[in-house]
């Protein structure tokens, strides 16, 4: 990937927000849309943890990844540290690649 490319995506995702802003002005949106926009982050972030957990390239692979993610979203739901989630994710990760 080029840093041309990079810099047209972040003029593009600038554009879209300030157009976004233009288009709607002062106007409120419901709170029903509010409410769904505001899970966009967290459905986007999930998709993209799911992705790179059970894919290499095209295909779906189930390694040492899934038991990391799996033991990161149990201490977070525990509601553990975010420090604490991610060393224990990037722990077992490593275990399970160093014994498997």
């Amino acid at each position: 990937m080029s840093w041309w490319l990079v810099i047209a995506l972040a003029a593009g995702a600038y554009g879209f927000k300030a157009l976004g802003l233009v288009v709607l002005g002062g106007r409120t949106l419901p709170d029903r849309t509010l409410r769904c926009l505001a899970l966009i982050p967290a459905a986007l972030v999930a998709a993209l943890v799911v992705k790179d957990t059970f894919s290499v390239g095209q295909h779906l692979q189930l390694d040492a990844r899934a038991a990391g993610v799996g033991v990161a979203v149990l201490a977070a739901w525990r509601r553990l540290p975010l420090i604490v989630v991610i060393v224990l994710g990037a722990g077992v990760t490593a275990l399970v690649r160093a014994f498997g």
